[in-house]
């Protein structure tokens, strides 16, 4: 289906940013002092992100598909039907409303970011915007990105071969609930980024904003979560070609 260029873009702002924001803040909610969610845990994390992808999707879907990933952005456009014309496009709305959503995040957290000053229990906040590594190992980091990331886009492309799914919304349910999947599954050596836009829009946001005792952005990371799920999304792309 085509979307006109300017619901492309407004529909990628608009998705994206609710993912981030929906994700971003369950994070936040779990991790900052002074939450109600505070020590919820890993399992009510992933859920979060997957209620944020399924927010942002099905908020998107009429306006530009719902990609709010560039993985799945490179995919599509990688396939036989593929078009590449309007990928700049979403790629541009997508890290935008990133970026939008991180700084909404952190705007209703805003006292519990305050009060995360004192420097002997201050905790670095850059795991409430991007992702960071448990074990830091940038060959298997890359590789457990790229992994999960086709275990994403390979199943979201399959999905749209069933006929209905996508005209009765089921396949964008579907989507949210193998986010939790990979979450739980997957997500656990990494943070499973498996969006180069959610990780590094708000990793820009964290650089840029006055955050009391947030640590560093930890830039000499920021190319796995980018580079690994774009290589996801290109393999993903392949197996379909070949398989399907």
């Amino acid at each position: 289906m085509h979307y006109p260029t300017g619901d492309i873009f407004i529909g990628e702002i608009i998705g994206t940013g609710l993912l981030v924001l929906l994700g971003a803040g369950v994070v936040a909610a779990v991790l900052l002092p002074h939450s109600k969610a505070k020590a919820g845990g890993w399992i009510v994390i992933t859920f979060g992100w997957g209620f944020g992808v399924l927010a942002g999707a099905y908020t998107a879907g009429p306006l530009s598909g719902g990609h709010i990933n560039p993985a799945v952005t490179v995919a599509i456009a990688t396939t036989d039907d593929g078009d590449w014309s309007k990928a700049p496009v979403y790629f541009a709305g997508q890290l935008v409303g990133a970026m939008l959503g991180a700084v909404l995040a952190w705007l209703v957290y805003w006292s519990q970011f305050s009060a995360n000053r004192d420097k002997e229990r201050a905790m670095p906040t850059l795991g409430i915007f991007s992702t960071i590594p448990e074990v830091r190992s940038p060959v298997a980091n890359f590789v457990t990105e790229t992994i999960a990331t086709v275990a994403l886009v390979l199943p979201v492309l399959a999905f749209g071969l069933t006929e209905g799914l996508g005209t009765s919304g089921t396949q964008t349910l579907m989507v949210a609930l193998l986010v939790v999947g990979i979450g739980l599954s997957l997500g656990g050596p990494t943070g499973y980024a498996i969006n180069p836009a959610r990780d590094l829009g708000p990793r820009i946001v964290h650089q840029v904003l006055p955050i009391p005792n947030k640590g560093g952005s930890d830039w000499g990371y920021s190319w796995v979560p980018v580079l690994g799920p774009l290589t996801g999304g290109f393999i993903a792309a392949g197996i379909f070609a070949v398989a399907f």
